[in-house]
């Protein structure tokens, strides 16, 4: 397998505005403590692209995990957005896509893309405002999220749901925004192999970290330093040593940072069997989901 130096999680936001209190990165590198990139600082996602396009510049030999997904469902209906000629054929067509329809909203927003006639009638938009083309119920699922729900892995939400607190649609597409400009400069797993040296993306779920940590399904947010560094002594790791609270956006990063390093040297995780060439295409996989 091959062996990272490095491992980094970024919590993600999708939410309008420059800069954002729910966007957090985590490193944890050799036996370290896992520790925050700028603590305190509010990023914006203009700086976590400019810190990627770092990293990639650098060659570390860093495993970075990013918490939204990378892609919408493909396989169920052959097509991401089903009766639009301008439907994608994969994932990196997908991203262009996103990006020429949201060019012009600042601070890697997405309202433009959402807006769209034909692409907002496969969106839950809100209360009463419902696309005559999402398919009622969870909404449609790709073949990871279904495979996670099945297996009890964790509990996933469709992309193409934008209501509530748990929906994830809207900081994927602002995450697309980001992998469309890095997609010459860091490889993505599985859609791409892992190359020998350098960094690598792969997309992560924040709760599969906690799960592996010890915490109970829907309790997974950690607010406070004490429980944080048990969570990770659970991982083998040193703690973080923060006391009193903390943002769980904070804990979360660090934990899967941590949990990254636990389990990247094992086979599992880059060998999920329902994985296929046709998925790694066009839907992509959850990094730890077996």
């Amino acid at each position: 397998m091959r062996r990272f130096t490095h491992f980094a999680a970024i919590d993600w936001s999708g939410a309008r505005g420059e800069r954002q209190r729910g966007i957090a990165v985590a490193l944890a590198s050799g036996s370290a403590r896992p520790a925050l990139l700028r603590p305190g600082h509010i990023w914006s996602r203009a700086e976590v692209l400019a810190w990627l396009a770092d990293i990639a510049a650098s060659e570390t030999d860093m495993l970075i995990g990013f918490d939204f997904s990378a892609a919408f469902a493909f396989a169920d209906c052959r097509a991401y957005f089903p009766a639009w000629d301008a439907s994608p054929a994969d994932i990196p067509a997908l991203w262009a896509l996103v990006e020429r329809l949201s060019a012009s909203d600042p601070h890697y927003e997405i309202g433009s893309f959402l807006a769209h006639p034909a692409a907002r009638r496969h969106f839950r938009h809100a209360r009463g405002d419902v696309g005559d083309l999402f398919v009622p119920g969870t909404g449609r699922l790709r073949v990871v999220e279904r495979h996670q729900r099945d297996t009890r892995q964790a509990a996933s939400v469709s992309n193409f749901n934008l209501v509530g607190a748990a929906q994830v649609g809207k900081a994927s597409l602002a995450g697309m925004r980001l992998l469309h400009r890095l997609r010459d400069r860091l490889p993505l797993w599985p859609l791409d192999p892992v190359p020998a040296t350098g960094p690598l993306l792969v997309e992560i779920y924040t709760g599969v970290a906690a799960r592996a940590a010890g915490l109970p399904a829907g309790r997974s947010k950690i607010r406070d330093g004490g429980t944080l560094d048990i969570a990770l002594a659970r991982l083998s790791s040193r703690p973080f040593g923060a006391t009193g609270e903390i943002s769980d956006h904070a804990s979360d990063a660090l934990l899967t940072a941590a949990w990254l390093r636990a389990v990247a040297s094992d086979v599992a995780p880059w060998s999920p069997a329902p994985l296929t060439p046709a998925l790694a295409r066009t839907e992509g996989w959850t990094f730890g989901i077996i």
